[in-house]
């Protein structure tokens, strides 16, 4: 209930300053808690399509109560069952700002007809509207095409049903799945050549580009998850599960073999459409060109797989140079940088590693 009234707040504040922009994908997520199965609104707005009822329902806003005529207050206690009754009058329900209570019911929404309207009927187009001039939530039920249509700003999004959402996330699901398979291949793959000395550069951009997929993918799945709501839950521990430590890995492998620095390369990956992760954009967001070589990595990604801190890592890789040099030693060299029972732990574990890979 507490998440709920700060979802509501949060959008509701912004609605007063940004009523025209496109949402932020935050408050899209939001929004689509909201109308989630599982809450009393979802349960409303499916109740009124059982029933064969269209419907138009707007958030009260300062703006909206200028665009308003006609119909009646009713001032009562939001619930699912009241809902769908007034849903049996032709005007528009407009609930309270917490979405608590129906405050109008039958009344006629009167928008800017200049706005422009990608909708054909006219519960849709006044819907449409209305969310773009006063900046508000606005939902439109369909009894013909049995749909229900979310407007916010200048945004249109379409409530899929819940057994389509299924379908689709599990979808989302098996990709990722087959995708992690590949990316542990590549990972595992690429360990063997480096523990080593033989840095790969197409092999590392191979691995990324199965990590960057995977957490691409997993954004849109994570979307459909939020719109499924106590439905989701199920897949979103699945999902969790999948995608453990892959941006954690992707962003170490990252680390060592990028030209630039991590936070330069992430950022050009993450504004790439995950249809054009190919190798080329992923050499150029690392600084390179094609078949360039790599002389040596500082191997950040395997030594953090020991119990040596950053800092450690990083005085390592200082005085030594690179993972090869740093691999190779004996425990006399480590002694010197790390102290007589540290160096004794992570010689075992380094071993521990060569000898897995």
């Amino acid at each position: 209930m507490v998440e709920k009234k700060e979802i509501q707040e949060t959008i509701l504040k912004q609605n007063d300053v940004k009523s025209n922009n496109k949402p932020t994908e935050e408050e899209l997520l939001n929004l689509l808690r909201l109308v989630a199965p599982g809450t009393n609104f979802r349960t409303a707005l499916n109740g009124a399509l059982k029933i064969g009822k269209g419907a138009l329902v707007a958030v009260e806003n300062p703006k909206i109560l200028q665009i308003i005529d006609g119909g009646f207050r009713i001032n009562a206690r939001f619930t699912p069952q009241r809902f769908m009754e007034l849903t049996k009058m032709d005007g528009a329900i407009i609930l309270s700002k917490d979405m608590k209570k129906i405050n109008y019911a039958n009344v006629m929404l009167a928008p800017d007809n200049k706005l422009k309207s990608v909708e054909t009927g006219t519960r849709h187009k006044a819907a449409e509207r209305t969310a773009k001039q006063t900046g508000t939530l606005v939902i439109a039920i369909s009894e013909r095409k049995n749909e229900i249509t979310l407007y916010y700003r200048n945004t249109r999004y379409p409530i899929l049903p819940t057994d389509e959402l299924l379908q689709k996330a599990n979808n989302y699901l098996q990709i990722i799945e087959k995708q992690r398979e590949l990316f542990d291949m590549h990972v595992e793959k690429l360990t063997r050549l480096e523990l080593r000395n033989h840095q790969s550069l197409s092999q590392s951009v191979a691995a990324m580009q199965k990590g960057i997929l995977i957490q691409k993918i997993a954004e849109n799945l994570q979307k459909s998850i939020i719109e499924l709501g106590n439905e989701g839950t199920l897949l979103k521990a699945r999902l969790r599960e999948i995608t453990h430590d892959v941006e954690k890995e992707t962003d170490l492998i990252i680390k060592d073999y990028t030209n630039i620095n991590l936070k330069k390369t992430k950022d050009i990956l993450e504004s790439t459409p995950y249809e054009n992760i190919e190798k080329e954009q992923i050499l150029s967001a690392l600084g390179f060109e094609n078949n360039q070589k790599i002389e040596a990595i500082m191997g950040w990604r395997i030594l953090s797989k020991t119990s040596l801190s950053e800092s450690e890592i990083a005085c390592l890789v200082k005085e030594m140079g690179s993972l090869g040099a740093v691999v190779h030693s004996n425990i006399s060299t480590y002694k010197n940088l790390l102290g007589s029972e540290q160096a004794r732990v992570f010689n075992e574990e380094i071993s521990k590693i060569k000898i897995g890979s």
